[in-house]
């Protein structure tokens, strides 16, 4: 099935331009157009070469908006991986300082910035996310929309499942998401701040099941390094063919992201869109046309 949508919509907003066709003040008509006969206030609102005129000028605008056909039925099959970000929402997470540039910033407010703008250049890849503090739940399923990725991002909060960290848990509830994607790769980044002190599943366990889907989990420690637990997050990324890394502040979480992205590259392609097709040639064809009738209507009129 083929959608249409414009690339540029706000381009569209120049249609006001065809208003002054009709309304502009002579004055202003006679500095901007050569042939002021056409806003006399003896010609009729319904003229011809105000409507060439006007349809040039739409045409034209239309062409600048970039309209385009695609084929979102094919958008589920993509060749990305799914990623899944497991993320701790402990009370430990409202702590300030993580970034220097803002000493009053929260901790997981500073994450969830770096993460929108990481998860902005999953190009070809389905995202989800996994919350985990007490208890864990998913909190967004795969999805290949950014857009709205980050957008319910936004809506999460320290404290939202509850104060302690159960790393087990948001593991399990990750691979519980992953199991709905179709993607060959399968890749969690888990991110804390803190030791595993809560919830049903162990680390262990959760490790044992992502190993039996073939499920890489990068780890990033968050904060004071005496916070988190830095060997289990290190054993949880070698047991699964992944690594293990630590972030202190916002630029070395920015170095990891980048790391990341080099160790499980997202393929480059324009915006969401498969098989498109661009139309502006056919406005701008037809703009020409009206504009080569006139020429040669005004010269014929002239002779």
């Amino acid at each position: 099935m083929n959608n249409f949508e414009f690339e540029y919509p706000w381009v569209l907003i120049l249609l006001l331009l065809v208003i002054c066709i009709y309304k502009c003040p002579v004055t202003l008509k006679q500095i901007k157009f050569p042939h002021i006969h056409l806003f006399s206030k003896k010609t009729s609102l319904i003229n011809k070469e105000k409507l060439l005129y006007s349809l040039m000028l739409s045409l034209m605008v239309v062409s600048l908006a970039s309209p385009i056909i695609y084929d979102q039925k094919t958008s589920s099959k993509r060749k990305g991986r799914d990623l899944v970000f497991a993320l701790d929402t402990s009370g430990s997470m409202a702590e300030s300082g993580f970034d220097a540039d803002n000493s009053q910033k929260r901790k997981f407010d500073a994450l969830k910035e770096l993460l929108t703008a990481f998860i902005a250049k999953r190009f070809n890849d389905n995202v989800g996310v996994s919350i985990f503090g007490t208890y864990a739940y998913p909190a967004i399923p795969l999805s290949y929309d950014m857009r709205s990725v980050a957008f319910l991002l936004d809506f999460f909060d320290v404290g939202i499942a509850g104060d302690s960290t159960a790393i087990g848990e948001g593991l399990a509830t990750a691979l519980r998401i992953l199991k709905k994607g179709e993607a060959k790769e399968k890749v969690i980044i888990l991110i804390t701040d803190g030791y595993q002190n809560s919830g049903s599943i162990s680390v262990k366990e959760a490790v044992q099941r992502a190993k039996k889907q073939h499920v890489k989990i990068y780890t990033i420690g968050i904060g004071d390094s005496s916070a988190f637990d830095a060997n289990l997050l290190k054993l949880i990324a070698k047991n699964t063919d992944a690594k293990m890394f630590e972030a202190n502040n916002v630029k070395m979480l920015q170095d990891v992201y980048k790391e990341i992205d080099k160790l499980e590259p997202s393929a480059i392609r324009s915006k969401h869109y498969l098989n498109k097709q661009n139309l502006y040639m056919y406005p701008l064809s037809l703009a020409f046309l009206l504009l080569l009738y006139l020429i040669i209507r005004r010269k014929e009129e002239i002779l």
